[in-house]
């Protein structure tokens, strides 16, 4: 399974430079629900509800989609080996969440401060 990160779900709805592989699409996805805060965020920070929004709801239904249940925030609030943005604390919680519960999971980022943090907790980066 993968965690899709919110990198590089904008990267993929924006056609940035730097896009996902065809093949990222063919594995089981997941997410926090934070990821369909930060995209809405900042869609509509750049005034692209309109133009972006239908396929950022059809991005969202293909993730299986984690809640920011009790665990998972609690576990954000504890320190990570490495300095950690809340948000990407949030990520990297809800990561260790499902591997806490046996799921093989790898993280699709973009964020080089996330990754770093990532790798730090043995957390495995997905090819993107």
């Amino acid at each position: 399974m993968i965690y899709l990160d919110t990198s590089v779900a904008l990267a993929h709805l924006l056609a940035e430079d730097r896009q996902p592989p065809e093949s990222l699409w063919q594995h089981p996805l997941v997410s926090s629900r934070l990821l369909e805060y930060e995209l809405w965020t900042r869609l509509k920070a750049r005034d692209l509800g309109a133009s972006h929004g239908e396929l950022a709801r059809r991005l969202v239904e293909r993730l299986a989609i984690l809640e920011l249940v009790p665990n998972v925030l609690m576990r954000a609030l504890e320190p990570f080996p490495v300095s950690v943005r809340t948000l990407d604390a949030l990520h990297l919680a809800s990561v260790e969440f499902l591997r806490g519960r046996g799921v093989a999971v790898e993280l699709a980022t973009y964020d080089e401060r996330l990754a770093a943090v990532a790798r730090s907790v043995d957390i495995p980066l997905a090819p993107v």
